[in-house]
């Protein structure tokens, strides 16, 4: 009932804003209302934003993507051509200036507040049921599966305002050429671009309304469309995938998401430990960086003192450094758990806001 079932389930529904009457033309067929109603007040047009029907070079790549993808040639090509290069995308993707410290109190305080907090709990109590039920067929725990979500959208509040296409056009033709990973991130937003056209090919939506954040991620948890192919779920069993407007959609395919990676029902994403920086060998305790590497035994011989569960885990561990500013790094143990949770974002900081934002909506679903 739960697994993906990408060539019989719509996905219309997630699309089902962006219904079908533009140029680009899918479907005659039409999603039933949906249940719950996520709005993105549309972006006002972009100084220099050019469609890319005025660039030779890029519609001549159009046939390759359509035979790639079995999709229509002419489709294709009046998507892209209708598809706008952004120039604010491209600059949001370049990394900050070298030597800028970073903070984790402050990037904390973006997401561990009253707002956020607030708004998890009432989604935890209207959605109980969903969240008991996915950590039983997926061992994800509600407060990961909360965590994400707030920290990605609010719940559903902030889910982007770019047009999909936009975005994935400007990142897959005109990525910034300054940046260090650039033919690799290039790649990636190519292939992410095809993975949209074809998904909303197949669901019959309107692939010029579709809006979401400025690196093209869609819906309430903010997935990109290969993870939509991938991992997005039918977790209400209503014959179509949601992720704008079905939490239960929402939850199972966060769960799903987070299985598929490795998470391990039962198991800590942390340890507090302790030790002095200055008296250990930092290289070598930093140098797997987030991936778990070190037993607790080896950790503990580079001069990391563990306490007694940590001493126990049975797995393996890594070295967080959380920098804070101009004051003295946090760090902790990160468990395999911990890394799963970067696989939704590849960075510390941010595992640590889901862990933390998720446990503090847990202390006040339990105290209320």
């Amino acid at each position: 009932m739960l697994i993906h079932r990408y060539k019989t389930l719509i996905f219309i529904a997630l699309f089902s804003y962006a219904v079908c009457g533009n140029a680009a033309k899918t479907s005659k067929n039409r999603p039933h209302q949906p249940k719950h109603h996520v709005s993105a007040p549309a972006r006002q047009p972009e100084q220099g934003a050019r469609p890319y029907a005025q660039r030779p070079e890029v519609m001549a790549q159009v046939a390759d993507i359509a035979e790639r993808r079995g999709l229509p040639p002419e489709w294709t090509a009046d998507v892209i051509g209708q598809a706008r290069h952004l120039p604010s995308v491209a600059k949001l993707m370049l990394p900050p200036p070298s030597g800028q410290k970073k903070d984790w109190g402050l990037y904390r305080s973006r997401f561990i507040d009253p707002v956020r907090i607030d708004a998890g709990v009432k989604f935890w109590q209207a959605h109980a049921a969903a969240l008991a039920r996915a950590e039983q067929v997926y061992g994800v725990p509600p407060d990961i599966v909360v965590g994400i979500i707030g920290v990605e959208t609010i719940f559903g509040r902030q889910t982007g305002t770019y047009r999909v296409i936009d975005a994935l056009a400007t990142l897959a033709f005109d990525f910034p050429s300054t940046h260090p990973r650039a033919a690799a991130r290039q790649a990636f937003f190519r292939d992410e671009l095809e993975q949209f056209l074809n998904l909303m090919h197949r669901g019959g939506g309107d692939p010029l309304s579709l809006r979401g954040s400025y690196a093209g991620a869609i819906g309430m948890p903010q997935f990109m469309p290969s993870s939509i192919a991938k991992y997005a779920v039918d977790f209400d069993d209503d014959g179509r995938i949601d992720l704008s407007r079905s939490a239960t959609d929402v939850i199972g395919s966060v769960a799903n998401y987070f299985k598929a990676f490795g998470w391990t029902a039962g198991n800590p994403t942390h340890f507090d430990i302790q030790f002095d920086p200055s008296s250990v060998d930092m290289d070598s305790l930093l140098a797997p960086d987030i991936l778990p590497t070190f037993s607790p035994a080896s950790i503990e011989k580079l001069g990391v003192r563990l306490n007694d569960a940590c001493k126990a885990y049975a797995g393996k561990l890594a070295l967080i450094e959380l920098q804070m500013g101009a004051l003295p790094a946090k760090y902790v143990a990160g468990t395999d758990n911990f890394y799963t949770i970067t696989r939704y974002n590849w960075s510390s900081y941010y595992a640590m806001a889901v862990i933390e934002l998720g446990q503090a909506i847990a202390k006040e679903v339990r105290e209320r």
